[in-house]
């Protein structure tokens, strides 16, 4: 079509910007051929005038409709351009946070800088299984078609991942890899996935470090294959890397870091194996501060070495190499900090005992002489001799980080051979798919020699992918049987010739490396010479002669020569690795051994494993010190031959692109920058991706598409029965050039722009007929409308008018009576006022002259007191005064006299000194002395005479103190007694004062009061009237508040009741959850069980080898299948152990805390049956010494066993007699269906009553009976004497019959003698029962007293503690005594529990014998014998003949039992032919027959035999609906059966007397009810999988890819990734489908007779796995979320809901499954604009959780033009109302949850006498009973 039909006015296009990149504007008038200039209207307003190009006279790009924006793939955009994959890039990335975008075959994954929530394990599921096109763009549905391809075309895969650094390559290939790990798993129980996925942290710490880009960029490249078995489970995988980034390790840039591996030693250094390290902060060390960065925020340094470590131990590296690894490390990190000082300008030295350099070496175990010699020397050789020269402080700089860079690299090669030691497998590899990660193409200011390695590989990559995109390209063309054209695209052939072919840039540098004399500037020239003006692809820089430019695919590189030979070579002196592998430390050597294979550090060396491809881990880089030829492979030769064998590599596999894009620079999440996208899209081929498609024809639509989409624009005689001819006729009148389309086969294919042209028009078309619609309806409308008003205006106005006319005579006749009012009211206010004023005026005056008085009064009393205060402060303020200044006196006077007695002291020295002084002191000294001493004894005299006098003197003193002293005391209370008499005085004159006053006072208020009193008669006549009216009032008011008190009382009442049925709920959540808890651990036990017998089968084929003939089955077998199931679900286990043992290796992994369960309870009933045995023994030692005296006396057991003969016929009879009473009775009370019936004082209950007090009267007068029959035979025994020795009871008892004339009275006083003995014994037994009592209870007080002195003595010392320690301390005795008292009561019922259990089987045991010993008895005895006997008559009750409902089989025919009627049943002819649940009927009247048989034994095998063979029938057809539906129908049966025939009250309710009498009599199966309803658990959950794998198929073609209406929703373009198509073809599920397998399950399910209840837990199950999954890929497909769709989904959600109806199923809770669908639906249907909008959404969607809701409003994509996208600010509105609820951050619904299941009991009403077995069952050998 031609340009001026495309650009006409308001159509959008492109133009260039230097700031966007691309700009939107809009025509402003037609573009017509010739023009130069277009006018364009700009998005902000503004007005432009484009020119266009005159030599090109190219127009601008137009602009896609923006119902094509936001697409899941580039290609499906009409227009195929630059402009328009940035903007859709931008669209999905900014407004609906979605990171992935497919461009054809490439996956565009855009680095969002914020962890997202779309990688957990229920996401992956989701994407498990599924096609490519089906979901939302990911890395799973790459991962997964990689999968799926490699299983179905049995070829190997590669995906391909690259980008910028920081554009997330790694965490996508980790992703990848996770995926493949979870899909697969792994073939043996090593765990391999978690050592796949465990390789990431180990790699990442010594492969990753931060740069300016990126916190986490790897610098290198890897390709990691991941090793799948011919099941496709993981087995194993294998790593290659290329090209580490060496130099990071000796220099960082600004606000770069080191390797991670670096810092996280440093943050380690404090831990206690680590201190031999000796390391230190990051910045102690020049290798890791030089960056200025050392920390990374958010990153815990220490935390990522324990998962380093952690990730080693995984591995199999051992502690000790973890260690040396870690040796090495801190190792480098120590060289980097030694330091050389200069000799002169060609020589330096180390300082002696350098520190770094000792550490060093003692870390790496070498000599520390050697290595300071050989780190400042080099070692020259010649063809004669060796120089050792030394070098400059430069040179040793740059040999010491060349040794530093070598040893890391070499370590790092180490760890990756090792790794893939550990993550190789025996097991053969059948397939495998590679995972590359691998560098993106990289330009920086500086380029050297690592950005040419990493571009050249990105040229073999881009020549690979773009020889995969022509190729696909060419499949489909040929396929479609289009004529195939050859498509021009770039071919970067050239680029890689320069680089690598012969005199290439690589050949001239490894050359140049040879040289003696080789610099960077003479390869350069080379260069020139070589290449420049001979290749278009190479050119020089004009202002450098030392930098070449290279045309590569994505830009101009430009590269600066210095440091590429050097770095190509990579020189580490020879002398330096000699010391090294010299070391001491053994792992050292090992990194430098050229052909030995290094020792490994996991347990696995012996087994021999090769490595998974022939290809080395990594390529060896340049080792010094080997052979001259191995110097010849450089770093280039060996990055080419590596490179090229990934080629191959890649080249053998399907490869699948994942393209990574850098958003921005900053790390900003979800901020995107054109320019740096623009830039990347560029580099990494997705606009050449799309620059090919473009080139064809990339809109590709199917016939029924176009027709489904395009229909608006046919008429009605266009459309014929064949679709393709009416879309071949449809296009040639709307698309005249006929080269713009191509019919294929099954495709219509669109040269671009054609698919925007015909939206275009389908969008006029659609337009024009709104416009027309909405025409008619707005008249219609405003019509109905004007009416509508007027009738209501005229309405209006004549009420209106009516009231205003009302209004104003009610208004005139108020107006009168207001003034009549109004007069009366104001005088009676003014003269109410008046007299207010007056009296207040009186009592203010009175109070004021009052107040000022006193105050007066207050003042005077005040200066009085201030002056006695003044005068007595003034004087101690002078005495004071005084004092003070004698004491400053005598001070000065005592400084003064000190002063001048120190110098006199002086003078006295000085004259002391002087030798004349001596003389004269020394004469007459000796009568000095004398003198001296009597003037002392003379002295001594005179102080004994004073002391007397002293003494006497203070007596004297003392006596005549205390004299004084009384006397001042005397004199001081005299003068506090005046005081007080002045003040008495002084308040009695006051007083006086004051009476007066008051008596004043009290005069004038006797007149007020009189006035007040006539006042206050008149004030209180009106308050009674007031009053009365208040009393009105307050009626009112009560009534009213009685009427809020019983509104209140019924809001409470309902606000309980809603509290109780809150807590109900509540309480049958939890009731759910523990049932579903034990319902899963149910199944993990079924699990586990069936893996335990996988594992059996597989150990007897591997290990037993089978022998010809007839094999025997083990004799216990059967034995031990019938302990099985004794007991309960838990005692199934107790057979495990007893089985044969195997090998540890081959055990089930089972749950701890379940096994120890098990284990405590297998010792609890080996406990058990121990004691059960030692009872048994003894009982039988009894009945054994029993038969022994029965032998020695037969005539006492003969009479005995007479005796016990008519016991029993008496006791039969009145049995009978009871039986037929309580018939009777339970008769009575079913004909009442009342519940007054049971409740005393009823008729039914004063006859239960009746009847129970006459039978235990009767019962008392029976035992009488009894006792006096059994003293009568024993004395009538002993009293006579036998004729003969007789054995025989018969004869006893006829000589017996024949003395009883004779004898009677003798024999009844001897009959009462034994009576008395009886009795006696009996007395003496109780008493003795009494003193034990006694003894118990004196033992029980004595306890009590304890206690009861214990609980004083903590009452004592509670009452001593604080009130809160007191509480708390009681508190806390209380929890220790109520817990003591249950552990007491705990015990005690478990010690019943077993007592009662004990004593049923005893029970059992003993009646089972006796029963023999009888029958035994009575063989013995003729029947002539029992005919003469002279017994009084008995009743005998004769058995009926008819059938009792029981069937009789021998105990050889149980397995052909089980087998006709279990293992080969088919249940479709029985469920057709036969009533419903015939197997189970039959099953329990077997076991009905062995109860009445009391035969335990066969009860234990039959049960035990039904069970397994269940098992069995389930785990061979467990895919069969029919066969599991008809086994849980009789198992439920089944169970029912046990249950109704038990002899419980609870279940016999419904019962009718006949199926009252076959309950059974002997045994209790309650265990095995618990047993049978586990395995109906089982077999229900089974039954859910089952019908989830049938449904799984249909739901989503059905509820979302189908339309069910059609028309409503249009097919919108697609991409390269075509999807299901949502036209029903013949292969395609519809909506139909699914309620046609649902009908087919419920049929099923009814037909086999299973429950109402269970078939509504079914369906319930059903639907919400169809919600639950529609729900989910709702949420994973754009496509599916636009108002349309929510149309649809509504529709066959209320299909759904028809069939409920249909089914009378509505009240299963299958529909409240469905809630979060429907809520999802509507929301999609809603509007979304406004707050209103949002409030209304957060309040209709209370099923969806947040994430849900804000990811489909993200999802929600318009499919026609007139529908609106949300936008982001009302998005982040809903997020703001949502913030406070309380959900779960999960997307998606577990699609797997299967809800508790319970079966409520249901009893049957059919007899069991009536059923007939039919002979088609193959069960002739039972018979009726």
């Amino acid at each position: 079509m031609a340009a001026s039909e495309l650009y006409t006015k308001f159509a959008r296009v492109w133009i260039p910007d230097p700031e966007e990149v691309w700009k939107s504007a809009e025509l402003l008038k037609d573009y017509k051929p010739g023009d130069k200039v277009l006018l364009l209207h700009l998005e902000d307003g503004k007005d432009l005038e484009y020119r266009l190009d005159p030599k090109t006279k190219e127009l601008p790009h137009l602009r896609n409709p923006d119902i094509l924006v936001g697409e899941n793939d580039l290609t499906a955009l009409s227009y195929l351009h630059e402009p328009a994959v940035l903007h859709n890039l931008r669209v999905r990335f900014i407004d609906s946070k979605l990171i992935y975008t497919y461009c054809g075959i490439v996956l565009v994954a855009i680095n969002p800088y914020e962890q997202l929530p779309i990688y957990g394990e229920d996401i992956i599921n989701a994407y498990s299984g599924q096609n490519m096109g089906d979901m939302d763009p990911h890395i799973f549905a790459v991962a997964e078609e990689a999968y799926k391809q490699m299983a179905r075309d049995e070829r190997n895969q590669s995906i391909i991942v690259s980008g910028e650094s920081g554009a997330g390559k790694t965490v996508s290939a980790k992703y990848a890899m996770r995926y493949f790990a979870t899909v697969s798993g792994s073939a043996s129980e090593a765990n391999v996935e978690e050592k796949v996925l465990a390789s990431n942290p180990i790699m990442e710490s010594i492969g990753n470090a931060k740069t300016t880009r990126n916190d986490n960029s790897s610098r290198f490249g890897k390709y990691i294959e991941i090793g799948f078995d011919k099941r496709y489970r993981i087995i194993g995988a294998n790593m290659r890397t290329y090209l580490l980034e060496k130099s990071r390790v000796v220099f960082q840039a600004e606000e770069e870091r080191n390797y991670h591996i670096f810092y996280q030693l440093c943050a380690s250094a404090n831990l206690p194996e680590f201190k031999v390290l000796r390391l230190g902060d990051a910045n102690n060390f020049h290798y890791t501060n030089q960056g200025g960065s050392p920390v990374i925020e958010g990153v815990d340094d220490a935390k990522e070495m324990a998962h380093t470590r952690q990730a080693c131990t995984l591995l199999g590296i051992s502690e000790s190499y973890q260690m040396g690894i870690f040796r090495i490390l801190a190792g480098i990190l120590h060289l980097g900090n030694v330091v050389f000082m200069s000799r002169d300008s060609d020589s330096c030295t180390i300082p002696p005992k350098h520190e770094p350099l000792s550490i060093f070496c003692d870390l790496m175990g070498v000599d520390f002489e050697e290595m300071c010699h050989w780190l400042c020397h080099r070692k020259l050789a010649t063809a004669t001799e060796t120089y050792i020269k030394p070098i400059s402080k430069l040179q040793a700089t740059n040999a010491r980080d060349a040794l530093a860079k070598h040893i890391y690299a070499k370590l790092f090669n180490w760890i990756v051979d090792h790794v893939n030691q550990a993550l190789h497998s025996a097991v053969k590899q059948h397939s495998f798919i590679g995972v590359l990660d691998i560098y993106g193409f990289e330009t920086f200011e500086i380029n050297s020699f690592e950005q040419f390695c990493i571009n050249y590989a990105n040229e073999k990559l881009q020549q690979q992918f773009n020889m995969h995109v022509f190729k696909l390209e060419q499949e489909e063309y040929m396929k479609e049987q289009i004529p195939w054209t050859l498509i021009d695209f770039y071919d970067n052939q050239p680029c890689i010739n320069l680089i690598e072919s012969k005199l290439g840039i690589l050949d001239l540098l490894d050359e140049e490396c040879k040289m003696p004399k080789g610099t960077d500037d003479t390869w350069a020239q080379k260069l020139y010479n070589t290449h420049l003006n001979k290749c278009a692809l190479f050119e020089k820089p004009r202002l450098s002669n030392k930098a070449f430019i290279i045309q590569h695919f994505a830009d101009k590189v430009e590269y600066q020569c210095e440091g590429f030979l050097e770095k190509n070579k990579d020189t580490v002196f020879e002398e330096q690795i000699k010391v090294l592998k010299s070391s001491k430390f053994k792992m050292l050597p090992e990194l430098f051994q050229d052909d030995e294979k290094a020792i490994s550090p996991t347990s696995a060396t012996s087994s021999g494993r090769v490595p998974l491809t022939r290809i080395p881990s990594k390529p060896t880089k340049g080792r010094p010190g080997q052979t001259a030829k191995e110097h010849k492979k450089t770093v280039g030769h060996q990055f080419r031959n590596s490179l090229h064998l990934l080629m191959e590599t890649l080249n053998a596999t399907t490869p699948h692109y994942v393209r990574c894009i850098k958003p921005n620079d900053f790390k900003f999440p979800f901020t995107f920058d054109e320019k740096r996208a623009v830039q990347q899209l560029r580099a990494c081929g997705v606009l050449e991706t799309i620059r090919i498609s473009a080139a064809g024809f990339p809109s590709r639509w199917t016939y029924q598409e176009f027709f489904s989409r395009y229909r608006v624009l046919m008429k009605q005689k266009d459309v014929l029965s064949d679709r393709k001819q009416t879309c071949k006729n449809v296009l040639e009148k709307l698309i005249v050039d006929k080269d713009k389309y191509q019919f294929g086969k099954t495709k219509i294919f669109f040269r671009a722009g054609q698919v925007a042209y015909l939206e275009k028009l389908r969008a006029d078309k659609l337009r024009a007929a709104c416009i027309r619609i909405q025409k008619t309806i707005r008249g219609w409308l405003l019509r109905k409308k004007y009416l509508r008003m007027r009738k209501a205006a005229i309405t209006v106005q004549r009420y209106v008018r009516g009231h205003q006319a009302r209004c104003y005579a009610k208004f005139l006749r108020r107006t009168k009576a207001a003034t009549i009012i109004q007069k009366h009211w104001r005088m009676y206010v003014a003269r109410r006022r008046y007299k207010i004023t007056r009296t207040a005026t009186i009592v203010l005056q009175s109070y004021l002259r009052g107040y000022l008085a006193r105050n007066r009064y207050h003042k005077m009393l005040r200066e009085h007191k201030a002056v006695i205060i003044q005068k007595w402060v003034r004087g101690w303020l002078a005495r004071t005064s005084y004092r003070r200044s004698i004491h400053a006196i005598i001070y000065l006077q005592c400084c003064f006299r000190r002063m001048m007695a120190k110098r006199e002291l002086k003078k006295l020295k000085i004259e002391a000194r002087s030798v004349e002084r001596y003389k004269k002191l020394h004469i007459g000294m000796e009568n000095k002395i004398m003198q001296l001493q009597r003037k002392v004894d003379e002295q001594n005299k005179d102080y004994k005479c004073l002391m007397e006098k002293l003494t006497n003197l203070e007596g004297i003193y003392n006596s005549e103190t205390e004299k004084l002293r009384s006397d001042l005391e005397r004199l001081q209370l005299s003068e506090e007694e005046a005081k007080i008499a002045t003040g008495r005085v002084l308040s009695l004159q006051e007083e006086i004062a004051k009476l007066r006053k008051d008596l004043e006072q009290t005069q004038s208020e006797k007149k007020s009061i009189e006035e007040r009193a006539d006042r206050y008669k008149q004030e209180t006549e009106q308050l009674v009237s007031n009053l009365k009216e208040e009393n009105t009032l307050l009626k009112q008011e009560k009534e009213t508040l009685n009427h809020r008190i019983v509104e209140q009382a019924k809001e409470m009442t309902e606000t309980m009741e809603k509290k109780l049925v809150e807590e109900t709920k509540q309480l049958e959540l939890d009731l759910n959850d523990e049932r579903l808890r034990y319902q899963n651990l149910l199944n993990e036990f079924s699990r586990l069980e069936e893996r335990y017998d996988d594992l059996k089968e597989e150990m007897t084929l591997m290990v037993n080898v089978p022998k010809p003939g007839h094999k025997r089955t083990d004799s216990t077998h059967s034995s031990n299948e019938s302990e099985y199931t004794f007991s309960s679900e838990i005692a199934e286990t107790e057979d495990i152990p007893s089985r044969t043992e195997e090998p540890s290796e081959k055990k089930v992994p089972l749950d701890m805390s379940l096994f120890l369960k098990l284990q405590k309870r297998v010792t609890e009933l080996e406990q058990e049956k121990q004691v059960m045995q030692d009872e048994l023994d003894r009982k039988e030692e009894q009945v054994l010494r029993s038969k022994a005296k029965e032998e020695e006396r037969p005539q006492i057991r003969g009479a005995e066993l007479e005796y016990e003969s008519l016991k029993r016929q008496e006791l039969e009879s009145e049995n009978k007699k009871l039986k037929n009473e309580l018939n009777e009775l339970r008769k009575a009370l079913s004909e009442k269906s009342a519940p007054e019936v049971t409740a005393p004082g009823a008729p039914a209950y004063r006859v239960l009553m009746e009847q129970l007090t006459s039978v235990s009267e009767e019962l008392d007068v029976r035992k009488e009976e009894v006792l006096i029959l059994r003293s009568q035979l024993v004395s009538q025994k002993e009293a006579i004497q036998p004729k003969n020795t007789m054995t025989d009871s018969t004869i006893l008892l006829e000589d017996v019959q024949k003395m009883k004339d004779k004898g009677e009275i003798a024999q009844a006083y001897i009959g009462l003698k034994e009576t008395n003995r009886l009795l006696e014994s009996q007395l003496q037994s109780q008493k003795r029962s009494h003193e034990n009592e006694a003894e118990a209870l004196r033992g029980e007080i004595q306890s009590l007293k304890e206690e009861n002195n214990r609980q004083q003595q903590l009452l004592a010392q509670n009452l001593q503690l604080p009130p809160e320690a007191r509480i708390e301390a009681s508190l806390q005795h209380e929890i220790t005594r109520l817990t003591n008292e249950n552990l007491d009561l705990m015990e005690q019922l478990e010690k019943q529990d077993k007592t009662v259990r004990k004593l049923k089987k005893q029970l059992k045991v003993f009646a089972k014998k006796i029963g023999e010993l009888e029958v035994g008895q009575m063989e013995n005895i003729s029947p002539g014998q029992i005919i003469d006997e002279p017994i009084r008559p008995v009743n005998i009750p004769r058995k009926e003949k008819d059938f009792q409902g029981m069937l009789e089989y021998k105990k050889e025919d149980e397995q052909k039992l089980v087998k006709n009627l279990i293992l080969e049943l088919k249940p479709r002819g029985v469920a057709v032919n036969l009533i419903p649940g015939l197997p189970a009927y039959i099953l329990f009247m077997c076991v009905r027959h062995a109860d009445y048989l009391n035969d335990d034994q066969k009860v234990r095998s039959l049960l035990t035999s039904t069970i397994n063979s269940i098992k069995k029938v389930l785990k061979k057809r467990g895919d069969d609906f029919e066969t599991v539906s008809f086994w849980l129908s009789n198992t439920c049966r089944f169970l029912h059966c046990l249950k109704q025939y038990s002899g419980e009250e609870g279940f016999m309710k419904h019962n009718t007397s006949r199926q009252n009498e076959h309950c059974l009599t002997n045994f209790d199966l309650a265990e095995y009810r618990q047993v049978l309803s586990d395995l109906a658990i089982q077999i229900y959950q089974q039954l859910v999988r089952v019908l989830e794998n049938i449904l799984q198929p249909m739901i989503v073609s059905g509820m979302l890819e189908h339309e069910t209406i059609q028309g409503v929703s249009g097919v919108k373009p697609t991409g390269l990734r075509k999807r299901t198509s949502s036209i029903a073809d013949e292969g395609t599920y519809t909506l139909d489908s699914i309620l046609r397998q649902l009908n087919s399950f419920h049929s099923v399910m009814c037909q086999h007779g299973m429950d109402p209840e269970l078939i509504k837990q079914v369906v319930k199950q059903m639907f919400y796995i169809v919600g639950a999954v529609t729900l989910n890929n709702l949420l994973l497909r754009k496509d599916m979320c636009s108002w349309s769709k929510g149309m649809q989904i509504r529709y066959n959600v209320s299909q759904l809901e028809e069939w409920l109806r249909d089914k009378n199923l509505m009240n299963s809770g299958a529909k409240e499954t469905l809630e979060p669908l429907i809520q999802a639906a509507q929301l999609l249907q809603v509007k979304k604009k406004t707050d209103d909008d949002a409030e209304a959404i957060c309040s209709m969607c209370n099923a969806l959780t947040t994430a849900q809701i804000v990811k489909v409003l993200n999802l929600y994509t318009p499919v026609n033009e007139f529908e609106e996208r949300v936008s982001v600010s009302f998005i982040r509105t809903i997020q703001m109302r949502l913030r406070d609820r309380k959900d779960s951050p999960q997307l998606l619904m577990d699609a797997k949850h299967i809800f508790p299941v319970t079966f409520p009991f249901n009893p049957s009403s059919l007899a069991l006498e009536t059923i007939q077995i039919p002979a088609s069952l193959g069960l002739g050998f039972i018979s009726r009973v």
